[in-house]
């Protein structure tokens, strides 16, 4: 499916018609719809009946790729892996990478024969998932396809990508919708207070309304509010609590580093991006912040957001966070 705001984008790749790359790279904000894109276009180009603008959802080859066992499809993501048991059953979790083992695998699939003598079509999300080995397994194949070979790489940190694999695919930037038009389509959605959901989310609907589910909502808010008095903050209670609820160390760096843009904002500029909903709890902590030394701890915190797929001790990342963040404010309030 696509979303309303991605239409000019979809109506620039009809466009190409036949001209279209054999590697294309989606890119832009978590949360605005790059993989539905990628997997819309995929279907597109593997449907044997196409009219006009979409998939004609009647083929074979369009009910296949709904069923998921389209034969001249694979979409390549981290893989689970198996941690331990649990209840007598096996526990299992993400992986952080695409496995150069899972890229072998596609580069066999690659160059098959189209069982539909059609194209082949491999997306790959998220790209920046391919580790130094499973991407130079990759390259050999961007570099010389065979002939019906199509890739979609979906990412959001797209620099991430070794140089030579990025060389290699033309590069289409998906963009973040109109407020406006974003606010539409939650309303129709039914979510509740989509203004502050939106704009926590940067203005990403898919991402609002991810975030606007129960339980991430109560724990953010909670989060927040303990945020809003560092001189009552209890770091080693606080990393503690946010373990046991096993809350990702991704969401709570996202949380943080909001916080704080938001925080340097007001001082800059008395306007805040992403919390509106906090701006009574936010002013009066950011009277007199030293905006340098705010940011500086706001790298610190994206530098472990960078970090947060590898295997790491959440709750010893909760607390040296949360101590730095005592530290940055009680220096921004000169405490």
């Amino acid at each position: 499916m696509l979303y309303p705001w991605q239409q000019a984008e979809w109506q620039g790749l009809l466009a190409q018609g036949e001209r279209l790359p054999h590697a294309l790279l989606l890119t832009g904000e978590p949360g605005i719809g790059k993989l539905a894109f990628g997997r819309h276009l995929a279907k597109s180009l593997l449907c044997e009946t196409a009219q006009g603008s979409k998939p004609c959802e009647l083929c074979d080859a369009c009910r296949w790729f709904e069923a998921g066992n389209h034969p001249d499809f694979r979409e390549l993501a981290p893989a689970t892996e198996e941690e331990g048991e649990e209840d007598g059953k096996a526990k299992k979790k993400a992986s952080a990478w695409i496995s150069v083992d899972q890229v072998r695998e596609l580069n066999d699939f690659v160059h098959l024969s189209a069982h539909r003598a059609g194209r082949r079509v491999t997306l790959i999300q998220p790209a920046e998932a391919l580790n130094l080995a499973s991407a130079n397994a990759l390259l050999k194949t961007l570099e010389e396809p065979p002939a019906g070979a199509m890739f979609i790489l979906v990412s959001h940190q797209w620099r991430r990508l070794l140089p030579t694999i990025r060389s290699r695919c033309r590069r289409l930037v998906l963009p973040v919708p109109a407020r406006n038009e974003a606010l539409a389509w939650l309303a129709a959605q039914g979510l509740d207070d989509a203004e502050s959901h939106l704009a926590e989310a940067g203005g990403a609907p898919l991402a609002a309304m991810e975030r606007a589910d129960a339980n991430v909502l109560a724990a953010r808010r909670s989060f927040l509010s303990e945020l809003a008095e560092p001189r009552k903050l209890d770091p080693l209670a606080l990393a503690e609590r946010l373990d046991k609820q096993k809350v990702e160390v991704a969401r709570v760096t996202d949380w943080l580093a909001r916080w704080l843009h938001d925080l340097a904002r007001l001082g800059l500029a008395q306007s805040v991006r992403y919390y509106p909903d906090e701006t009574g709890r936010l002013t009066p902590l950011a009277q007199g912040l030293d905006p340098i030394r705010l940011m500086r701890y706001h790298d610190t915190v994206l530098e472990a957001k960078k970090f947060s797929s590898h295997p790491l001790n959440a709750r010893l990342v909760y607390e040296q966070l949360l101590f730095g963040y005592q530290q940055a404010v009680r220096a921004v309030n000169k405490g």
